[in-house]
């Protein structure tokens, strides 16, 4: 075993990894860009190193600059979590070169999955059952379409090195192909540094399941597979294993063609072999094909873990430093069910638009794993991915783990930006994600309702008016003066909408609160209590707003009454960005006359790119960036001029 590696990587899976060496006796090395210099993984690390800038490209795709720290810090090894240079086979020769070992497999496994078509091809020489579609060598467009034609619609663009659904377009019908082919070559290219995609019948009823392998070289075993069809853009959002509805012969046989796939190419390490399943005649052995393999550790290997008692980052680290496999096949069993729901900083009711801001108050509930590289006071910051925390539950039965799922949602705490928790409680109580009849097409067909912001109930806005005049805090005063009660008058808003509450002091911490129609008695004594009942919320606090943790999280602004109201400068013609970011492109000139929704301009933020459109028909007034600016939040990017 290792007694030193290092990390090249950060957030919650250099913290996972950070974890499990703690345990086992092995010194951690940390990397970090200039604005992580202060954040959960170095502090959890023995020491730390500084690659550089924010960017990824000034610090953590910096390979040559990881390989110098390993050596200056004595560490034998680099694991290279996910992401970032983890299936970069480059990357692997030089760490290799240096004499120092990566943990994971070898370059020439990486290279044999990294493009999809070849890796296609590869499978279905190795007896695994691939997806109808083209991967040819030609990029012509009409080329594309014809062969699009001849795999009948729908279909889908896929890029050959693309990963975390970028360049991957579904086209519905002939008319819409080239626009979608452009977009995904365009996205592959940013992205990846390769335009070029194939073409893939589209299952009508899709799942996406997966299988988790582990190799060492020359023989592999599969720890059963998770179910990850719940999905928006292509990402996934919450993930289970084992997969609902599955049969003993579909899992032996999904389970024996991961492992040829591994072992064909001579893989070592931790390893996930993805499959779409066709779903409109349930799970059939004969109804799943290969889609890719991921050469490394998955965000959601936890709910592995959970249902076999094997920790995958261990088996990493004892398979790299020479040791054969932990476990054979027959060793292996599924005890339970888990689910994983990764918790994001993203504006749901905005199509998921990445969000930032400083987490000012963050909680996670007893009995769910927590897995997460930030902690109160940590900035989600706009270079990176804005996942906060994975949280994961285990019981004996599905039933069991969903009812587990529910209460650490609604147990979790987040505060100082905006997040998909709500969104996450909803599809934990979606009819069909509890029925187990998933595929891949559920949240987009129910997204409106999902991801809808919840809006407080008259009890909750009262809490928070009394958390807002200080008085959430048990005084054990009387409330009253010369025997007159004590009356206040607290001021909120949720979003666009103004609230006055009347606050009456009864004595003896209660309260009794007007507003909205209703009029409830609050009681914080050992706890909250609205109308003798109690209730489970807390609330915590803010620069200006008040948060109410009640199964979602409430938050209120608290105007300042002498604050002087200085909005009006922008009018509705004004196109702002949502979130930092920079200006990808700009498509328009002063004087152009464009039609509602029209592109306007292109915002890259959080690795994904925005399209910000026309909010009406119109004249183009002025435009007040240029491509390759990098703007703040807020900022006017497009102004349509006014209505005659």
């Amino acid at each position: 075993m290792f007694t030193r590696i290092l990390i090249a990587n950060r957030g919650e899976i250099a913290c996972r990894v950070i974890d499990t060496c703690r345990r086992l006796g092995v010194q951690t090395v940390a990397v970090h860009s200039d604005v992580d210099a202060r954040v959960r993984h170095v502090a959890m690390a023995d020491q730390a190193v500084s690659l550089g800038g924010a960017a990824p490209a000034e610090s953590y795709l910096r390979g040559d600059a990881i390989i110098d720290a390993a050596r200056a810090t004595g560490a034998q090894a680099i694991h290279p979590g996910y992401g970032f240079l983890s299936e970069n086979p480059e990357f692997v020769e030089a760490v290799e070169a240096a004499g120092l070992v990566f943990i994971g497999p070898s370059a020439s496994a990486i290279r044999a999955m990294g493009l999809k078509d070849a890796a296609k091809d590869l499978m279905a020489q190795a007896g695994v059952p691939v997806v109808p579609g083209y991967q040819g060598q030609g990029q012509v467009p009409a080329d594309l379409a014809a062969e699009a034609d001849n795999i009948g619609y729908p279909v889908l663009i896929k890029a050959v090195a693309g990963g975390g659904g970028k360049g991957m377009r579904k086209v519905d019908v002939p008319g819409g192909f080239a626009d979608a082919l452009e977009s995904a070559q365009s996205e592959a290219r940013k992205a990846f540094g390769n335009a070029h995609v194939l073409i893939e019948k589209w299952v009508t009823t899709p799942r996406h399941i997966e299988v988790q392998v582990f190799g060492d070289g020359e023989k592999a075993v599969h720890l059963f597979e998770r179910d990850c069809s719940l999905q928006r853009r292509h990402q996934k959002v919450i993930e289970e294993a084992p997969a609902p509805g599955m049969t003993v012969e579909m899992r032996e046989a999904m389970g024996d063609a991961a492992v040829r796939a591994a072992e064909a190419i001579g893989y070592s390490g931790a390893g996930t072999v993805e499959f779409i399943v066709d779903a409109s005649d349930g799970l059939r052995a004969d109804g799943f094909w290969f889609m890719e393999m991921n050469t490394r550790l998955q965000v959601e290997h936890p709910v592995t873990e959970a249902i076999t008692g094997v920790d995958l980052v261990e088996w990493q680290l004892r398979v790299a430093s020479g040791e054969g496999l932990p476990m054979s096949q027959h060793q292996l069993s599924i005890n339970g069910h888990a689910f994983e729901a990764r918790l994001y900083a993203e504006d749901t009711a905005n199509g998921f638009l990445p969000q930032t801001g400083t987490l000012t108050h963050l909680r996670f509930p007893d009995g769910a794993r927590a897995e997460t590289g930030v902690r109160p006071g940590d900035a989600i910051s706009p270079w990176y991915d804005p996942m906060i925390a994975k949280i994961v539950v285990h019981g004996p039965t599905r039933a069991t783990a969903l009812l587990s799922l529910e209460r650490a949602l609604a147990g979790t705490q987040v505060a100082g930006t905006v997040t998909n928790l709500s969104f996450l409680r909803k599809l934990s109580q979606h009819d069909a994600f509890r029925a187990g009849d998933v595929d891949t097409g559920l949240i987009d067909r129910d997204v409106e309702v999902l991801s809808a912001r919840p809006d407080p109930c008259s009890r909750a806005r009262a809490i928070a008016a009394l958390a807002a005049l200080g008085l959430h805090r048990a005084q054990g005063a009387e409330a009253l003066h010369l025997w007159v009660p004590m009356v206040w008058t607290a001021h909120l808003v949720w979003g666009d909408e103004a609230i006055a509450a009347r606050v009456e002091g009864l004595g003896g911490d209660r309260y009794r609160v007007t507003l909205d129609g209703a009029s409830h008695v609050v009681t914080r004594v050992g706890g909250w209590r609205v109308d003798d009942v109690a209730v489970s919320a807390e609330v915590g606090h803010g620069p200006g707003i008040v948060h109410v943790f009640w199964g979602n999280v409430y938050s209120f602004a608290v105007p300042d009454p002498l604050a002087v109201d200085a909005a009006g400068g922008a009018g509705s013609g004004v196109i702002e960005a949502p979130m930092p970011g920079l200006v990808k492109s700009v498509h328009v000139a002063p004087g152009d006359s464009v039609v509602a929704g029209a592109r306007l301009a292109v915002l890259e933020a959080m690795k994904m790119e925005h399209a910000m459109v026309a909010p009406r028909d119109g004249i183009v007034g002025e435009v007040l960036v240029a491509a390759g600016d990098q703007v703040e939040a807020g900022a006017a990017l497009v102004r349509m001029e006014e209505d005659a």
